[in-house]
């Protein structure tokens, strides 16, 4: 019922050298003798896609390269066997994979290794996708229709190198804290290409990992909001003020009863001395807050825990609550995934096996939000009972914790809400908010929601480039994730971003008009709006545009190009707009399926090269899919569109 590991984000926290997991014969890096080292937590995390309950990969490296030159340092290797994360579940959430001593030092870029032989990517669809979805609902995709690009190697020993550039140059610093972001866009359209052929026939999974792979800065790791950790006891501190405790995964794929995978991992956690960790005996049915271990330690022995965590400045690891059971299966019965349906009394949550849990709500269920930058609120719920569920729309990712977690159906004791997404069509943006309207297969899922900008006041994180804090709220385009409009940036963030939600493209017919799309993480309870929802930012998304053909071709015009399409069902044709400036070109890539392979080639509008073989191939009827965002003169501004040759495609 639980996760088995939603933009994808790997993230390198350089930290302090305490309270972290100890190094183990499963990582190294190149140490000088004498020289105080950073250590770096390793940790993965997502961004969501509604299509997918998992996408499941397999890391087996990672390599930090100095600016220097000279030998990467190693800073995560895989275990024996290699596990699987499921980027899905992780959804903005770090999970933390490991930690090294690094040397001090100027890093300039990273090379990631995944495991690329077949069944080495998983891809199970959601029990509700998104309309227009090519699969099955709750389809576990064979690995024969999975086609894994820019593979090398001999077979059984395929990979997929990945190297990042980052942004500016990273120094990691003995004694300082520190941090790496790396980003794996689950929603980049090039991530996942599906090719169902015109006709019928086998639909086909191209996975590219190279366009969804980027760098992103972190500068407070006190934010970061921590997946639940699975681990064994191990020991508890002289002064009970911290546990050590050995890191344990579930089995892959999940067993009956489930399993603990041991490592070689240990991690030290500390009771929130000030706050007051809440701490679970679910053999007991019992709970209660806890400032130590004094009072619980000794009966922590032979025990399986379940934590949620939160990192200090400094490192260390502070427990916000812990489930404790002497059986693995009891802490791991817990549905942790992204919410389906919302019910009068009930959630339905989809785990990663694409199968919908039903989980009822009653007058004693708890709910949490969690902000770890606020110890103060991120060990207490925000809300109690069943009319916490008009708080909660589809698409939020829980982990919920049930009071018997063999009841049919569940009861859940505590909700925790790690991340409140809201996203869909933005119209009537103003001064003071918008609104998102959504719109599901599943009709009753819909909302229309207005979204409160947070309060000019609120401190908001650090613009990517400068490292400036940023106050109120912020937005960016997805295809510039490193350009921010905010107040560092601009006199008026909010009203750029009225500005740049107004436009409006119109195929006419039964198809009809293409609006700005976007998609915002909520924060609870900001002065902006008391004891409900307000959105420190915005993604302004590229907008799916239904599978179109070339109506007329392709017309250069210096760095400004352009062509425009027609749909099924529509009366008009569209211009499409894109760009040739080198660094923020429109991404192209030409999609070619010929006796069952699929090869997706990127093409640089940069060059003259890539103009020409554009021109080329965009002829009258050619099909193609764009992604971009419609502008003020009925245009839409392409941020990505393919272009299909061989075998075509049904949508």
């Amino acid at each position: 019922m639980n996760s088995r590991a939603t933009r994808v984000l790997i993230g390198l926290i350089a930290t302090i050298p305490l309270l972290l997991w100890s190094c183990s014969s499963n990582s190294s890096s190149s140490n000088n003798p004498g020289t105080q080292n950073g250590q770096i937590s390793m940790m993965v995390s997502d961004d969501p896609v509604n299509d997918w309950a998992e996408i499941g990969v397999k890391i087996l490296s990672i390599s930090l390269t100095p600016q220097s030159g000279g030998t990467p340092v190693v800073v995560y290797t895989a275990p024996t066997p290699v596990n699987m994360v499921n980027l899905i579940e992780l959804d903005q959430l770090a999970d933390i994979l490991d930690s090294v001593s690094v040397p001090p030092g100027t890093y300039t870029s990273a090379t990631f290794t995944l495991s690329a032989n077949p069944g080495d990517v998983a891809l199970t669809a959601s029990s509700n996708p998104d309309l227009g979805f090519a699969g099955t609902p709750g389809e576990i995709v064979p690995s024969t229709q999975i086609q894994i690009l820019g593979a090398t190697g001999s077979a059984g020993n395929l990979t997929v190198p990945l190297n990042v550039t980052f942004v500016s140059p990273v120094n990691v610093t003995a004694g300082q804290s520190g941090g790496i972001d790396f980003e794996f866009n689950l929603s980049n359209p090039a991530f996942i290409v599906a090719h169902a052929p015109l006709g019928g026939g086998q639909t086909l999974w191209a996975v590219n990992f190279k366009p969804a792979l980027r760098h992103h800065p972190i500068f407070d790791i006190a934010r970061l909001v921590l997946r639940h950790l699975y681990a064994s006891f191990v020991s508890v501190s002289s002064d009970n003020s911290s546990i050590t405790v050995n890191r344990v995964f579930p089995e892959e794929p999940p067993v009956n009863p489930e399993q603990a995978i041991p490592t070689s991992r240990n991690l030290t956690i500390l009771a929130d001395k000030a706050n007051g960790t809440l701490f679970y005996d679910m053999d007991a049915h019992t709970h209660t807050r806890i400032t130590d271990f004094s009072t619980v330690g000794s009966s922590l022995s032979s025990k399986f825990l379940r934590i949620a965590a939160r990192f200090q400045v400094d490192g260390s690891l502070v427990a916000v609550r812990i489930w404790v059971s002497s059986s693995f299966n009891t802490v791991w019965l817990s549905p942790e995934g992204h919410v389906r349906h919302v019910l009068n009394s009930s959630l339905v949550i989809d785990n990663e096996d694409g199968v919908p849990v039903t989980v009822d709500v009653n007058g004693n269920t708890q709910f949490f939000f969690r902000t770890p930058a606020n110890p103060g609120l991120d060990g207490n719920p925000i809300c109690t009972g069943t009319s916490c569920l008009s708080d909660l729309a589809r698409g939020f990712k829980v982990h919920v914790t049930a009071a018997d977690p063999l009841q049919v159906p569940l009861v859940a004791d505590t909700v925790d809400i790690e991340i409140a997404r809201f996203d869909g069509l933005i119209s009537s943006p103003n001064t003071t908010s918008f609104v998102y309207t959504r719109n599901f297969m599943d009709s009753a899922d819909n909302y229309t929601k207005t979204m409160f900008y947070i309060s000019n006041s609120t401190a908001n994180g650090n613009d990517p480039k400068t490292g400036a804090a940023i106050t109120g709220f912020k937005w960016w385009n997805f295809a510039f994730p490193t350009i921010v409009d905010s107040n560092v940036t601009s006199s008026n963030p909010i009203g750029d971003f009225v500005s740049a939600t107004g436009g409006s493209a119109n195929f006419g017919g039964t198809v009809g008009a293409v609006p700005v799309v976007g998609g915002s993480y909520a924060t609870w309870n900001n002065s902006a709006n008391p004891n409900g929802w307000a959105v420190p930012w915005t993604i302004v998304a590229p907008a799916p545009l239904p599978l179109a053909t070339v109506a007329t071709g392709w017309v250069q015009n210096g760095t400004s190009d352009s062509f425009s399409i027609a749909v099924t069902g529509g009366a008009n044709q569209v211009t499409v707009d894109a760009s040739a400036v080198p660094g923020s070109a429109t991404l192209v890539y030409q999609v070619d399926r010929n006796n069952g392979i699929i090869t997706i080639s990127p093409v640089d509008l940069a060059t003259s090269a890539g103009q020409n073989t554009v021109q080329t191939n965009l002829n009258l009827g050619t099909p193609v899919k764009v992604f971009g965002v419609p502008q003020i003169n009925g245009s839409i501004k392409a941020y990505l569109f393919f272009y299909f040759t061989g075998t075509a495609p049904a949508s």
